[in-house]
């Protein structure tokens, strides 16, 4: 019976010890992966960073996937799938984010051919110099304000 008492007690003690480094792996990879996933109440905080309530619980339902022996990326497509592609920090690429991935190149193009556009258009007005009668008139406005 003695040894059966011992064989348990080494069972439990090495599952304990296995269950300090699979908690330390836990939190490691929640980590990892909390970082890639964008809390969804915050302006572009990952859920590792967010002090949010709702981040709070994002946080303990990665681990729970992660305990659960998920790999991270079966994490990430959980979530993604719970609360939709906003909740990727880096959106893919296809066809409903197209605008997003597309739109820095289009004002980049815009600001290099602004010049040239606006450039076309531009009218240089004409000055005519004043003549004697202008230029007398003027003359004798200045004397008046100045006396």
């Amino acid at each position: 019976m003695r040894p059966v008492f011992i064989i348990a007690a080494v069972w439990l003690s090495a599952c304990a010890a296995f269950a300090d480094i699979t908690a330390e792996e836990v939190e490691l990879r929640a980590h990892e992966v909390g970082k890639s996933l964008r809390c969804v109440v915050c302006q572009n905080q990952s859920i590792d960073e967010s002090d949010a309530p709702l981040a709070a619980d994002m946080r303990r339902l990665v681990r729970v996937q992660i305990a659960d022996g998920k790999t991270n990326q079966e994490v990430i497509d959980f979530m993604r799938v719970q609360y939709g592609d906003y909740v990727l920090l880096k959106p893919p690429v296809q066809g409903n984010t197209l605008v997003l991935w597309l739109a820095p190149l289009g004002l980049v193009l815009l600001a290099l051919g602004w010049p040239a556009i606006s450039g076309r258009k531009r009218i240089d007005p004409q000055v005519e110099p004043l003549t004697s009668e202008e230029a007398g008139q003027l003359k004798k406005a200045l004397k008046d304000e100045n006396s």
